[in-house]
């Protein structure tokens, strides 16, 4: 793990992964939107607004998935005081509230047809609209560190208890009675029909291959200006 430590060696790697990642991952986004909006059929229930689930999942994924990211770098920086674990979650923690807004904007067009109201106070959603808090809290906390370019222990200590929520949203349709459809897929295997299964996967891959691609470029941006910002205070003494 150590091994990426050194900034430079850790740039040597994202510089060339960052396009490898964004393309591809951009492609498949557009191509299994398409694959979705116009290649799969009309639901019996629903009908067409079914069809924001390939966008909706990805959302509601990325969203819980980036904050498990913030904690896991949060815990390698207070423990082994990894130095770009503070860059890596403070990467993570922009891409991952956009996310969960996504989340909760599309599943609130969803309902509405659905359930007849934009908004109910279910276990699931109030969990997905508190991780939105987490992470504007999370955010406030990482810009005002004194650590440019990284995060305070606090912050780090608040990503590690804000992990607690994702469980509860993950479980939140099992453990209360919600009129959010329970989870269609599990480690048991899947309710989802295969048509509507297949372009589900592509979206999954091609928006987390955004994300990491996302992740890596603003932790470029970081690492950037803590080089200009080191060399600019070198000038100044001298």
């Amino acid at each position: 793990m150590h091994r990426f430590a050194n900034p430079a060696r850790f740039l040597r790697i994202a510089k060339p992964l960052t396009p490898a990642l964004f393309w591809p991952g951009l492609l498949l986004t557009i191509a299994a939107c398409a694959w979705g909006l116009f290649g799969t059929p009309t639901e019996r229930l629903m009908g067409d607004t079914v069809k924001i689930m390939f966008v909706h999942v990805p959302a509601a994924w990325l969203g819980m998935a980036g904050w498990t990211g913030i904690a896991i770098a949060s815990i390698v920086q207070l423990v082994w005081r990894h130095p770009l674990a503070g860059v890596a979650a403070r990467a993570v923690a922009m891409p991952g509230a956009v996310f969960a807004a996504i989340c909760l904007l599309t599943g609130s067009i969803w309902g509405r047809p659905t359930w007849g109201t934009w908004w109910v106070w279910d276990g699931r959603l109030t969990s997905m609209l508190i991780l939105f808090f987490l992470y504007l809290g999370y955010i406030a906390l990482a810009n005002a560190s004194s650590e440019k370019g990284n995060v305070s222990r606090v912050a780090a200590v608040f990503g590690i208890i804000g992990a607690v929520n994702i469980p509860i949203i993950n479980r939140s349709v099992v453990w209360w009675e919600s009129q959010h459809q329970k989870a269609s897929i599990t480690l048991g295997g899947s309710s989802i029909d295969s048509a509507y299964l297949w372009p589900l996967f592509a979206a999954v891959v091609g928006f987390s291959l955004l994300f990491g691609a996302v992740v890596l470029m603003r932790m470029r941006a970081a690492l950037a200006e803590l080089k200009i910002e080191a060399r600019m205070r070198r000038l100044a003494e001298g």
